[in-house]
């Protein structure tokens, strides 16, 4: 495609060959990987571009929309052709697309590492930090098995703990929750928020009885309140002094955030459901948030991740990108990349990975204390066995039936 070549002379005959997605469930949350190869021979890119819930419509829009685009052209050229993948499908931000760009970028800083010879963090002028902290998710059927599970994190050397409770019905975020548990309701599995904007501060304050004040603690409330609603549990949490109350409305009521954040006494964490560079760009210069927590495989890639990072770094805003099982090992490498050349960065999501994705992901990130420290291999250090990945299939449907679930008791549909 003629067409798509840039309009300057490439300084060697350095060109992409060829672009495609790789689809792979070790742990059976779908991943999204694209791999960009050159025509130097072992010369490759990984990227991650996982949109678990509709990953098979990133892998077609990465093989056969952005794949043409970018054979041929000189993999140097990252800002040019981030700007082409997302100014070529017309209309653009989804994320869909936003995620095969993502994966496309980050393979092509993955090249550039290789070809220098440098991990990324070097090529965006090194590090301010020498790790990234990073806080994992305790979560237990009872206050008592969530607290227990926190005190094993801690015990691990994490200094920051996410906490979710499950409760009646089936309909509880991040924690188990008990079949049936409004049985005299239409919908006897569902989630009450009343009864959650209850007994929510009732799990901080034992935890701040049982894990003392040495320890940093958070959580989700998953998009599920009303802006009002948020203000209330925000200032119910406050004596408990939380590092961050993450995601408290819905996207589509993003424009109501800098009133809940002016209100509330914790800080407001928000970001991950945006796919958007300049959205979430808004969300900092409109002081709707106090960290940013976009999922950087989303957004844009480690490109748009950079922008983001400086936005921040000038509105005295903080940065915790998104870095649950969703996101690849090579999406976390490009996240602690992020997290160690920013001097806006707060805190890191963790994953444990699993053995078996660790041995299709050679290179695989892992936490030390509770700190994620940079590799110095040259790119990522992060590698992709595709003989492993094969052998580990991604269901179709995982998430959505899940979501078909999530209800209020009187059978009304909530966030997921």
């Amino acid at each position: 495609m003629r067409e798509t070549q840039a309009p300057w002379p490439a300084r060697d005959t350095l060109s992409i060959t060829g672009v495609r997605a790789i689809v792979t469930a070790p742990e059976g949350i779908p991943l999204v990987v694209v791999r960009v190869d050159t025509s130097e021979p072992g010369l490759y890119g990984l990227g991650c571009a996982t949109f678990t819930q509709r990953f098979h419509a990133v892998a077609a829009a990465v093989d056969r929309h952005v794949a043409p685009l970018l054979v041929g052209r000189h993999p140097a050229d990252i800002e040019d052709i981030n700007r082409l993948v997302h100014l070529s499908s017309y209309w653009r931000n989804g994320p869909v697309l936003n995620n095969a760009l993502s994966g496309v970028d980050q393979a092509l800083w993955d090249i550039a590492g290789k070809r220098a010879g440098m991990p990324v963090y070097e090529l965006l002028g090194g590090r301010v930090r020498a790790a990234a902290d990073t806080y994992l998710h305790a979560s237990g059927a009872t206050v008592t098995e969530t607290i227990e599970h926190a005190a094993a994190l801690v015990e691990q050397g994490y200094r920051h703990v996410r906490l979710q409770t499950g409760g009646p019905g089936l309909g509880t975020y991040g924690a188990p929750g008990i079949a049936g548990g409004y049985p005299r309701a239409p919908y006897p599995d569902g989630w009450d928020v009343n009864r959650y904007l209850a007994t929510t501060p009732a799990l901080f304050a034992e935890a701040r009885r049982v894990l003392g004040d040495g320890v940093e603690l958070l959580h989700d409330v998953h998009s599920r309140l009303t802006p009002k609603q948020a203000v209330v549990l925000a200032r119910a949490l406050e004596p408990y002094r939380l590092y961050f109350l993450e995601d408290v409305v819905a996207p589509e009521h993003y424009d109501r955030l800098p009133e809940v954040t002016a209100a509330s006494p914790v800080p407001i964490a928000v970001g991950e459901q945006l796919s958007s560079l300049t959205d979430a760009a808004r969300l900092v210069q409109s002081h709707a948030v106090d960290l940013l927590r976009v999922h950087v495989s989303t957004v844009g890639g480690l490109s748009a991740g950079r922008k983001l990072a400086a936005v921040c770094e000038l509105n005295g805003v903080l940065t915790a990108w998104h870095g649950p099982g969703d996101v690849s090992p090579v999406g976390m490498a490009a996240n602690i990349a992020l997290d160690v050349t920013s001097a806006a960065f707060g805190i890191q999501e963790g994953h444990v990975y699993s053995d078996e994705t660790r041995e299709v992901f050679p290179g695989t990130p892992v936490a030390r204390d509770g700190y994620l420290h940079p590799s110095p291999d040259p790119g990522w250090g992060v590698d992709l066995d595709e003989r492993l990945a094969a052998r580990y299939p991604p269901v179709t449907g995982l998430h959505e039936r899940w979501a078909a679930t999530v209800r209020r008791p009187d059978g009304g549909l909530e966030s997921p």
